[in-house]
This record gives structure tokens, C-alpha cells and sequence, in this order.
């Protein structure tokens, strides 16, 4: 394997955090690195009271850090924090060439690599190109700075930066008018969901917490479920039918995770769109992980960030079978009314689908009605948008026995015989 697919891992402790939240967001940086392919040849965490402006630690980590990597043949040092241009430039050039990057360019690259719809590509694209405007300043300051900044070079330098800074700013547009295009096609997708009125469900939770497992093992599907972090960048929508003859849709969205680029959750804002826009949200923590809650909070976090954290919750404890009683009693001593749910076992899919039932009953009827024979295109409405439970004809018109949700309700009053 070459140097550059070898790396040496770095966490920072401030002032303030403890040793065991460094060593927790480390833990979670060591996963992120995983999921790229590149080889981890060790780790360490520097402990700092401010950032060194040169290399973000101090002189004398960045020599141990730099020792350590060439010790272990590596050719990479990724930081668990931000680094300016001019860090990574300076790291290159006084550790003898480790190429330096940090945790959001590692999320970046990962949701390049996971990126396969159109929608999904530009988003991640979006996000790149708003992560490079903002360094290109820094950049042309640097190298101002190095030559001297005569007036004449200063002017050239600020031309060519400015031609630069157009570019980007002109990709940009031309990235967002494509993604308000996609964006419109997802409204109107919606829309047309709208019109079959069934209550919709967003299933949310932190990256690899078992979300597409469990929008399979409700509705039999077969959404790409895989043991790795952002494996879904693209909402998937499926029908899910109740024991009641009820139907809901249900949509898995893409995970989140601790320090998600601020540009990402912006980029995202169009996927995440489902999560705004859903009835009720299935909240998917990993019972099995030791940093469940930090995950769970982080998951509520982004929901009020992005405008959904008024919306019901049910909160699903995935994965109990890999867990002992103690945790679950812990877990459920934070959680109360959570579902212990297991996709192995199938544990907790009934309580899940009586929450389910009661969610769709708050919003529709039971009715009888007896529909004229000339409105026919009520009744077409029924079979798509409610869920008819028999029909027969009758000479005064057609009875009907149906779970109609409220958005129908008004139109099929007029003939309602019994509720």
C-alpha cells in the first residue's frame, strides 16, 4: 500500500474537554478514516491550551507527530479539527512532505465516494466548491505574503484571485440552478404523494444506526443496507402497509454525524427537505454503541437546525439483540417510551406497528358511505388515497367501507351513512 493510503490520527484536547471526549471523537474520526480505505498506522491525541497558527498544534507535537508518521511509513496526518490552507501548506513543507487534511475533508471525500444520483453529486459538488471559496483568500494572502506584497504583485495577485474567486462563485450557480431543477422535481414528487393523502414517516438517526435495515424489515424492501457510514445520501420512499389495512409512507434520509460540515447540512437542506415535511419522525439510535446518547443528541440537533424538531417522535432502540439487560434498562431510563427493536430477531416490530396504527388512527375515520353512481371519480380517489375495506353496488349507488384520512374527509361527508 502506498504512503499516501497510510495515516496517523490526531484528536485535540482543549482546555475544558475531557480526555474521554477527545478520545471518543478520535474513536469516531478512526471510523470515518475506515470507510475511505486508507490504512491506520497509529494515533494519538495532543492536549493544547490555544491553536498554533503554523501547524494548529504546538512546534514540538508537530515533530513528534511528524516522527511518528515517517516512523510508521505514512503519508498522511489527519487532524479531528479544521486546518487553514496555510496549515496544510506549512505541514507539507516542515514535515518533509506529510500531506496534512482534517475531518470535514475526510466527510467530504466520503460522501464524494457515496454520491450516485444526480441530486445526491450535486449536493456533495455544492459542498466542495463552498469549501474552497473561503480558502482561496487565505491562500493568495499566504502567497502575498511570501513574495513580499510589492503593489504590482499585490494587484496581479488580487487579479488572479478575483478571476479565481469568479470561477468558483460561477460553478457555484450554475450548481445551485441545476439542484433547484432536481429540487423541483422533488416537490413535485411530493405533490403527487400529497394526492394519494397517506401520513408520511421520516426515519432519521446518525449514520449507520440501522435506518435502511429497518425501512427493509418494515416494509420488505430492498434499500441498500450496509455496515457503513453514509451508505444512503438519497431519501428512499416505500408504502408501508398496516395490519389495519392502513397504509403509510415511510422515507429513510441520510445520517448524521458529530461535526458534520456546516456547508454539508446546507447542501443536504433538499434531502433533508423529507424530514421537514414528514407527519412524524422514527428517531433510530444504536443501542450497541457507547456513544449512543452523544449520537442521539447530535441527531436532535440537526433536526432543529434544519427545521424539523417539532415533530413527533418515535424513538426506535435499534440493535438490542447485541446489547445486555443492563444497557437496555439504562437506555430505556434515558428514553422513556422508546421501542427496544432488534432487525435480527424482530423484536419490538409489533410495538412499533401498534405506534404506527395509533399515529394513522389520530388521522383518520372509519366510515360507511353510499356513493351515487355518478361519482365515480370519488370512489377512484378512495382506492388510491384511503384504504377501502369493501364495495358493493346497490341500486341507489355504490356503499363503501373505508379508512379515510382527514384529508378526504370533507369531500366524502356529504354521503357519509355511518362513522
Amino acid at each position: 500500500m502506498a504512503r499516501s493510503n497510510r495515516a496517523i490520527l490526531v484528536g485535540l484536547q482543549r482546555q475544558g474537554e475531557t480526555a474521554a471526549e477527545a478520545q471518543s471523537l478520535l474513536n469516531e474520526l478512526h471510523e470515518l478514516v475506515e470507510n475511505l480505505g486508507v490504512e491506520i498506522r497509529g494515533s494519538l491525541i495532543a492536549r493544547i491550551r490555544e491553536e498554533s497558527p503554523r501547524h494548529l498544534v504546538g512546534s514540538g507535537k508537530m515533530e513528534e507527530i511528524s516522527k511518528l508518521a515517517h516512523d510508521k511509513e505514512c503519508g498522511l496526518v489527519i487532524f479531528d479539527d479544521e486546518l487553514t490552507p496555510a496549515q496544510q501548506r506549512n505541514w507539507e513543507k516542515d514535515s518533509l512532505g506529510l500531506h496534512a487534511i482534517d475531518r470535514q475533508e475526510v466527510i467530504l471525500d466520503i460522501f464524494v465516494s457515496r454520491a450516485k444520483t444526480k441530486e445526491a453529486v450535486l449536493q456533495v459538488e455544492l459542498a466542495k466548491l463552498q469549501q474552497q471559496l473561503p480558502r482561496l483568500k487565505r491562500l493568495w494572502s499566504h502567497l502575498d505574503r511570501q513574495r513580499g506584497g510589492g503593489a504590482m504583485q499585490r494587484d496581479a495577485g488580487e487579479t488572479q484571485m478575483e478571476m479565481d474567486q469568479r470561477k468558483i462563485r460561477d460553478k457555484i450557480a450554475k450548481v445551485r440552478r441545476d439542484l433547484a431543477a432536481v429540487v423541483a422535481q422533488r416537490a413535485t414528487q411530493r405533490k403527487q404523494r400529497q394526492r394519494i393523502p397517506l401520513p408520511t414517516v421520516s426515519i432519521v438517526g446518525y449514520t449507520n444506526a440501522g435506518k435502511s435495515s429497518l425501512l427493509n424489515k418494515l416494509t420488505g424492501s430492498d434499500v441498500l443496507a450496509v455496515n457503513q457510514l453514509f451508505a444512503t445520501l438519497d431519501p428512499t420512499t416505500r408504502r408501508l402497509a398496516l395490519p389495519s389495512g392502513r397504509a403509510m409512507l415511510l422515507t429513510d434520509t441520510v445520517g448524521f454525524v458529530r461535526r458534520l460540515p456546516h456547508r454539508l447540512v446546507e447542501a443536504f437542506k433538499a434531502t433533508l427537505e423529507e424530514a421537514i415535511q414528514a407527519d412524524y419522525l422514527i428517531h433510530v439510535v444504536d443501542l450497541s454503541s457507547p456513544e449512543r446518547e452523544k449520537h442521539a443528541q447530535t441527531t436532535l440537533q440537526v433536526l432543529q437546525e434544519i427545521g424539523a424538531g417539532d415533530r413527533p417522535i418515535i424513538t426506535v432502540l435499534n440493535k438490542a439483540d447485541l446489547v445486555d439487560e443492563v444497557v437496555k434498562s439504562e437506555a430505556k431510563s434515558v428514553h422513556p417510551g422508546a421501542i427496544l427493536f432488534s432487525n435480527v430477531t424482530g423484536q419490538g416490530i409489533p410495538e412499533l406497528l401498534d405506534l404506527l396504527e395509533s399515529c394513522a388512527a389520530e388521522r383518520d375515520k372509519k366510515v360507511t358511505l353510499l356513493l351515487p353512481h355518478d361519482q365515480y371519480a370519488l370512489l377512484a380517489k378512495l382506492h388510491a388515497g384511503a384504504t377501502v375495506l369493501s364495495s358493493k353496488s346497490e341500486d341507489a349507488g355504490t356503499r363503501v367501507e373505508a379508512i379515510v384520512p382527514d384529508r378526504l374527509q370533507a369531500q366524502i361527508q356529504p354521503w357519509v351513512v355511518a362513522q
